[in-house]
């Protein structure tokens, strides 16, 4: 080190580390396992698995890997591009089932992005398995490289919203934000497995531009996932239940918390109706037109940052088409989240299903309060 300020001009110092030096079992094991190896007996390093005692729902990453092999086996044009993260995205599925295909290109989002650009300029179906929080290091080439040419590349973005554990560095808060301002670029998320597999079908049929489909970390809901792939319409969102008091519109996954929250305010005798908002961009202009046309009191709730987000563009919405309603904004508040498990940060951020709860009963009862003062 001392050598190194004397010599001049440019230096390399490469430093050969070794993973989890100082710990025997960490030394002598897989990098990849003991990067994030969960519990495990310190004495002996075995790694403690719990077994469930019923089926459970796959993880959004495994769905993913599995669906993009399903893909490439029916469209020779679909491709895998991934930066060093194939076994945290799960493009590990498609590199051993067709590694030809299959691209890890190192720790270099920036060349991933370039990369996917140069396949879809010349006819291929590149989809890229980002988190995304490191999709923020290559902003600029989604901008300029992907969709300034209006090229087809599907971002697959992983850790969208509250990675749990990770921390802040981790967290995907801001993608929904960050994405919806670009033009050309298609913003959505599924609320469950099903609807994965049908956004990455679709996104991957002729001329769909940038395509962007982002999904929390952790487990989905189906334990029945794999349904037949269908086309979704770009821009359309669903309408799940009915309702007369408030309308909560939700994206993504966060929606079935959404909806236990709702069981609960139906149990004590609201009446609430639930909206699968899907695509940020292009919005579903004539399922909120429904929406404004009926409700006067909204409850937006989104795993993402609230600033710039699904909640901010039906604001806008409202504000462009002349309606007037009280809209409150769940969402990841305007700092940078800590460490803790999912559901322990969903409360802390404010947009569990206590929180919808809670928004529900206190918009109904203001707006009762502002009837009885009227009458009275």
């Amino acid at each position: 080190m001392r050598d190194l300020k004397d010599i001049p001009g440019p230096k390399i110092l490469h430093a050969v580390t070794v993973k989890g030096k100082g710990y025997k079992p960490a030394e002598e094991g897989s990098p990849t396992v003991w990067h994030a190896p969960g519990l495990f007996n310190k004495e002996t390093g075995e790694i403690i698995k719990v077994a469930p005692k019923s089926p459970q729902p796959p993880k959004y990453q495994d769905v993913f890997g599995h669906t993009i092999v399903e893909l490439a086996e029916k469209n020779p044009k679909v491709v895998g591009v991934t930066p060093a993260m194939p076994t945290g995205c799960s493009l590990n599925i498609m590199m051993k089932a067709m590694p030809e295909r299959a691209f890890d290109v190192g720790i270099a989002e920036q060349h991933a992005v370039t990369f996917a650009a140069g396949l879809a300029a010349e006819g291929m179906k590149p989809v890229a398995a980002i988190y995304s929080t490191f999709l923020q290091r290559a902003y600029d080439q989604v901008v300029h490289d992907v969709a300034l040419q209006n090229l087809n590349v599907v971002f697959c973005l992983d850790r969208g919203g509250l990675a749990g554990a990770d921390g802040p560095t981790h967290h995907g808060a801001f993608d929904l934000a960050y994405f919806r301002c670009i033009p050309n670029m298609v913003v959505s998320a599924p609320m469950n497995e099903e609807e994965l597999r049908n956004l990455m079908y679709t996104a991957q049929l002729p001329d769909q531009g940038p395509f962007s489909i982002r999904y929390p970390r952790g487990q989905g809901v189906m334990t029945e996932w794999k349904t037949p792939l269908k086309e979704i319409k770009v821009g359309t969102g669903r309408k799940l239940r009915n309702g007369t008091d408030v309308a909560v519109l939700s994206i993504g996954h966060i929606g079935n918390i959404a909806a236990q929250g709702i069981d609960a305010l139906e149990a004590e005798g609201y009446s609430v109706a639930h909206y699968d908002i899907r695509f940020v961009k292009p919005l579903d202009e004539l399922l909120l037109h429904e929406v404004f046309g009926k409700f006067d009191q909204v409850v937006t709730i989104e795993d993402g940052c609230v600033q710039g987000g699904m909640g901010s563009a039906v604001l806008e919405f409202m504000a462009d088409h002349g309606y007037q309603a009280q809209v409150r904004r769940l969402g990841i508040p305007d700092r940078f989240i800590e460490h803790g498990s999912q559901p322990e940060l969903y409360t802390e951020c404010g947009f569990d299903d206590q929180a919808v709860i809670a928004t529900v009963r206190e918009l109904v009862a203001e707006k009762k309060s502002k009837g009885a003062k009227a009458s009275a």
